[in-house]
C-alpha cells in the first residue's frame, strides 16, 4: 500500500465517529443510545464502527434521538462510503500493477489510449477503462478465455502476445462504435462485393475509405488498426451487436495481400457462423482448417477466377501479367500475387506491379 493511500485511510472518519462525539456531548452511553433507537447494543456497535451501513430508517431514528437532521446523517454516510470505496479501489489497483507488464503499454501510450507517465494504479485504471472491464480477471474472461473456448488452441506461454491481441481487438471494437452502419443485409453485402472488385481493379487513392463506406451500406463494419508488438495480424472477423466487424491491418504492405485478406474475411461473414471468431496470421491461435480453406477458395475466386496450371514460368513476363489483369478486370498486383503463391514467379520479381498499402492515414478518418 502506498503512503498516500495509507494516509487517506488514517484520515477517513466514519459516521459512527460523529455519533460517538454527539452522544459524548449529550452524556449518553452506547447502551442508552441503543435503547432509545430500539436496537441491540451489538447493532449500535456495528453502526458506530462502520460494519453496518447507516440506512434511511436509522437516519430518521437518529434525528429523533440526537436532534440532528436525517439528511445530515444520510450525507455523512454517502460521503464516507464513497471515500472508502475510492480508497479500496486505489488499493486494488496498486495490487494489479504487475498486470501492466504483459500489456503493450508503450504502443497504447503512443496511440493516446494511456495518458499516465509511469506504471502505477492510475495506469491500471486507465487500461481497465479502455478495455471496459472492472478488473484483470474480467479482462481475462472477456479477451482471453473467450477465445480459448472457440476453435483456437492457445499456448499459455504467449501471455504478452495475447495481451497485444486483446488490445488490438478492443481498438477495433471502439472504432466500430464511431461508425454509422446499417442493419446487416446478407444479399446486399454479396452485391457490394461485386462493386468492390472495381476498387481492386483501379485501386484509387481513397480505396480504404470507399471500401469502408460501401460495406457500411450493407451493415458490415470495416475498421483499420495498426499491428501491436508480438501480435502481427493481417485481419480478423467477428460479430458484435448483430453486425459483422471486419478488422484489417496493412501487415504485408501490398495491395494483393490486402484485398485477399478482405475477401477472405468476407467469406467468413457469408459462409460461417455468427459465433465464430477468425484472426488471421496470429501464431498463438489456430483457426478451423476447413473454414480457412473455404475462405481462401472464396477469396481466390472473387479476385481472379483462373488457374495457371498450363502456364510455364518461362512464359511469364510483365506484358503477360498485365494482359491477364486487363482480361479479368483485376489489378496486375493480384495476378502477380497469385503467380507467386503458385510458385510460378519468384518473390521479389515484378514487385513494381503491386501497389503499396499504408492504412495509417485512414485510421480515425472513417465516419
Amino acid at each position: 500500500m502506498s503512503s498516500n493511500v495509507k494516509l487517506q485511510r488514517e484520515l477517513l472518519t466514519k459516521p459512527g465517529d460523529t455519533i460517538l462525539e454527539t452522544i459524548e456531548f449529550l452524556r449518553m452511553s452506547q447502551v442508552e443510545l441503543a435503547e432509545r433507537l430500539g436496537k441491540t447494543p451489538a447493532k449500535v456497535n456495528d453502526l458506530i464502527f462502520g460494519k453496518a451501513p447507516l440506512t434511511v430508517n436509522t437516519a430518521m431514528q437518529l434525528e429523533k434521538v440526537l436532534g440532528i437532521d436525517m439528511q445530515f446523517w444520510l450525507n455523512r454516510e454517502m460521503q464516507y462510503r464513497e471515500k472508502l470505496a475510492r480508497i479500496e479501489q486505489e488499493e486494488f489497483l496498486e495490487q494489479c500493477v504487475d498486470w501492466l507488464n504483459v500489456q503493450p503499454v508503450k504502443e497504447l501510450k503512443q496511440q493516446g489510449v494511456l495518458k499516465s507517465d509511469k506504471k502505477g494504479a492510475s495506469m491500471v485504471d486507465e487500461l481497465l477503462q479502455f478495455y471496459g472491464v472492472a478488473s484483470p480477471t474480467q479482462w481475462e474472461d472477456v479477451y482471453v478465455n473467450y477465445y480459448m473456448h472457440t476453435d483456437f488452441r492457445i499456448n499459455d506461454r504467449y501471455a504478452t502476445s495475447l495481451a497485444s491481441l486483446s488490445a488490438w481487438l478492443r481498438i477495433g471494437e471502439l472504432a466500430m462504435r464511431q461508425l454509422k452502419i446499417k442493419e446487416y443485409n446478407k444479399d446486399l453485402f454479396k452485391e457490394t462485393l461485386s462493386k468492390i472488385r472495381d476498387l481492386v481493379y483501379n485501386h484509387p487513392e481513397d480505396y480504404a475509405l470507399q471500401l469502408a463506406n460501401l460495406c457500411a451500406t450493407s451493415g458490415v463494419a470495416i475498421v483499420y488498426t495498426l499491428n501491436l508488438p508480438k501480435a502481427p495480424i493481417s485481419g480478423a472477423t467477428r460479430w458484435i451487436g448483430g453486425n459483422p466487424l471486419l478488422q484489417l491491418t496493412d501487415r504485408y504492405k501490398t495491395n494483393d495481400q490486402f484485398w485477399f485478406t478482405f475477401y477472405h474475411e468476407a467469406a467468413h461473414i457469408l459462409l460461417h457462423g455468427k459465433k465464430d471468431v477468425f484472426i488471421e496470421d496470429f501464431d498463438c491461435l489456430e483457426n478451423d482448417d476447413q473454414k480457412e480453406r473455404e475462405a481462401d477458395e472464396f477469396a481466390s475466386e472473387w479476385l481472379l477466377n483462373i488457374d495457371f496450371d498450363n502456364v510455364q514460368p518461362k512464359d511469364i513476363n510483365e506484358p503477360f501479367i498485365k494482359a491477364i489483369a486487363r482480361e479479368h478486370k483485376t489489378h496486375p498486383g493480384i495476378v502477380l500475387g497469385r503467380l507467386q503463391k503458385l510458385g510460378k514467379v519468384k518473390y521479389g520479381i515484378f514487385e513494381h506491379l503491386k501497389t503499396k498499402v499504408f492504412l495509417e492515414y485512414f485510421i480515425n478518418k472513417l465516419i
